[in-house]
């Protein structure tokens, strides 16, 4: 809660907060353009340049899809359409050596008639006649986007009136039936919430105007956003109500109205059939199986009915409940079982729970049977009303994508269906894991992935990677692009699982919220230093990365442990810790980092904002930063204005900025190549040079 108002501190680069200013646009592409050229001459970097681009484009990828109906849907992009295509098969052709597929939406195409540089964002169906779909576009890779009804049966689009189109704005549309959609936007007349998400749902029939549709609900303005989910199936919508980032409530659209499930603010509620199931963020006290009251940690997993929550009357099952060493990642259900993915010392674990005819719930463990080993496991349910298939791909840091079906029932078959080759030689790699420890005695877990005969001399070039925020755990995943970029050069890559991540939880993330936000930044330097005392690498030959949240994580290096590390990748970051709640969606980051406007909060934000805590007194590694103009979630002005003070005291700083792409940085494979070779020719002129 904010007590009173902070002064604000003057800012001598806020003009380059004005994303399309001339002003701000001349700035930025002098420099980009400078950047630019300068990497291009970096031994190598044409060659890295393609082998990125091949890796992105090899037409023997595995297509992803999902199941709607008869057929697999999924979105594919290649040399020839490098915005991509949606497109399904059938079951039959997909298992097939060769796969027939029916294109429905060229994006490149659209792009071209239109002259827009669409980016596809997705696609929802109508159920049950499969012969409809809400198309979801955005310009350049943008958050907001556009959505349109597109006809199946014609291949075309379905015009207003009589169509479903949505304006650009953050937001969508949601299948009720066939002549309604919910519609969710910023662009309403209530307006957008503080953080710039929606704040109305609204049902809206076929046929009419855009501005006779319905309110459903309406939210504060001071909330994070409002979110509706409709089953198809069942016909029940769901309400998502974020008050923060890390609070909800969930309301359910009953004959009665709409119902808010009696939860804590912090838990996670999934709602499937007659069952709902809750992922606590803290811990909870409630009636267990047998109406008694039981206490939960946080992390938990519970089970209950929907009709006796909403009546008052719910028993809670535990499904999962972590240890000092586990953590759950997600669940899906099928139609008779609810299976979750969780960690245990950062090494995926797979289990099926199955409810017994009293109300009991069975766990099986799948874990060894599936053949995790040290891969990151993802499943997802293939339909989850009427199967209990699921599909399941893993990937590791030196074992390619692979994709099966795992068919449970009396027992578990796999069925394989694709695998990725290599997109590098891993020959004579390996995959270590190692723990750090940290300054107040925490124990960091860490993966490294380099040459098995690494000398322990201290020599080798060593990328150090991190995010530390939001519950989000970095497991291992085959990457081409580091694989072909830094690890077949004979060089280290390193992956730190430092607090802030969910790598252990709920409680290894919230050891790092607001004010204790420096524990993810001790965890971080305790694995460069662990790296070094190891003889792994040298500072001058160690460098770190992160992106976003991971980019705030790698500013601090740069202005807290300069004297760690030789260079620095900065993408997409937040930088200015004083003004990022008042820039795009910043606002919805509040319950992670804290108020600004909140003096007592700004005194210990301040001590890791990297735009107000840089010293020109101390060494400055070299950094590279890059953004992305269109990016509308993290504002480029963190990065252009971080450059700036840079460059004002002398500061060996690269800066390079996409033009489109979004929060992800760029939006065709030749984007994507480009925003990594810079970077990672960057790294080996600066460390391997």
């Amino acid at each position: 809660m904010t007590t009173s108002a902070r002064p604000a501190e003057p800012d001598p680069y806020a003009w380059l907060e004005e994303v399309d200013s001339p002003a701000a646009l001349e700035w930025v592409g002098t420099r980009s353009s400078a950047s630019e050229s300068r990497l291009r001459d970096v031994p190598g970097h044409a060659q890295r340049h393609a082998a990125i681009r091949e890796a992105l484009e090899a037409p023997d990828r595995i297509p992803l899809v999902s199941q709607a109906g008869e057929h697999l849907y999924g979105f594919w992009t290649d040399a020839e359409h490098p915005r991509g295509v949606w497109r399904r098969t059938t079951w039959d052709s997909y298992r097939a050596e060769e796969t027939e597929w029916e294109v429905l939406v060229d994006v490149d195409a659209l792009a071209r008639d239109e002259n827009v540089p669409w980016v596809w964002q997705g696609a929802a169906l109508l159920r049950p006649t499969y012969d409809r779909a809400l198309v979801h576009l955005s310009r350049g890779g943008a958050d907001a986007g556009t959505t349109r009804e597109l006809d199946l049966t014609t291949g075309r689009w379905v015009a207003a009136p009589e169509g479903f189109v949505k304006g650009e704005a953050k937001g969508r549309l949601t299948w009720r039936d066939r002549d309604h959609v919910y519609l969710v936007t910023a662009d309403d007349p209530t307006g957008a919430t503080r953080s710039g998400y929606p704040r109305t749902a609204r049902l809206w029939r076929r046929g009419t105007p855009v501005a006779e549709a319905q309110a459903i609900h309406t939210i504060e303005e001071t909330d994070l956003g409002l979110f509706v989910e409709h089953d198809q199936h069942t016909g029940r919508t769901v309400l998502r109500r974020a008050i923060t980032f890390w609070t909800e409530e969930t309301l359910v659209l009953t004959d009665d109205g709409l119902r808010p499930l009696p939860l804590p603010p912090s838990a996670e509620a999934s709602v499937h059939d007659t069952r709902v199931a809750v992922r606590l963020r803290d811990p909870w006290t409630a009636p267990g199986p047998d109406g008694g009251d039981t206490s939960w940690p946080a992390g938990s997993l519970l089970v209950t009915s929907l009709d006796d929550l909403l009546a008052g009357r719910a028993r809670w099952t535990s499904v999962f409940v972590p240890d000092e060493r586990s953590a759950l990642v997600d669940l899906t259900w099928t139609a008779s079982h609810l299976v979750t993915t969780a960690l245990v010392d950062v090494r995926h674990t797979v289990q099926v729970h199955s409810p017994a005819p009293d109300g009991a719930w069975r766990t099986d463990d799948l874990t060894d049977r599936l053949d995790v080993g040290l891969r990151t496991v993802s499943v997802s349910a293939v339909d989850r009303h009427d199967s209990d298939d699921l599909w399941l791909v893993t990937t590791g840091f030196l074992e390619p994508m692979a994709l099966s079906v795992a068919h449970l029932g009396g027992g578990v078959t796999l069925e394989p269906l694709r695998s990725a080759p290599p997109r590098f030689d891993a020959s004579g790699l390996e995959v270590t894991q190692h723990w750090a420890t940290s300054q107040d005695g925490t124990r960091v877990p860490y993966w490294q992935v380099g040459p098995a005969d690494l000398p322990l001399d201290s020599t080798t070039p060593t990328v150090l990677h991190g995010y530390g925020g939001f519950e989000h755990a970095l497991t291992p995943a085959y990457d081409p692009i580091v694989g072909r970029a830094w690890l077949a050069a004979g060089h280290v890559h390193v992956v730190a699982g430092i607090r802030g991540g969910g790598e252990f939880g709920p409680r290894w993330h919230q050891a790092a919220l607001g004010p204790e936000r420096h524990r993810a930044y001790e965890d971080f330097v305790a694995v460069a230093r662990d790296l070094v005392a190891r003889g792994v690498t040298s500072v001058p030959r160690l460098g770190c990365t992160g992106r976003s949240n991971g980019g705030l994580l790698v500013g601090n290096m740069l202005t807290g442990y300069p004297e760690d590390f030789g260079a620095v990748v900065c993408q997409v970051p937040l930088l200015d810790m004083q003004r990022y709640h008042l820039l795009l969606a910043g606002a919805s980051w509040m319950a992670e980092y804290g108020d600004p406007d909140d003096p007592e909060q700004w005194e210990w934000l301040r001590t890791y904002s990297p735009y107000h805590r840089f010293d020109p007194a101390r060494p400055t590694p070299p950094v590279y930063l890059a953004t992305s103009t269109r990016d509308d979630r993290v504002h480029p002005g963190h990065a252009r204005k971080m450059a700036a003070l840079l460059e004002e005291h002398g500061c060996d700083v690269t800066y390079w900025e996409n033009t489109e792409g979004g929060h992800g940085g760029a939006s065709t494979a030749d984007q994507w190549a480009s925003w990594h070779a810079l970077a990672w020719s960057f790294l080996h002129e600066r460390l391997a040079g």
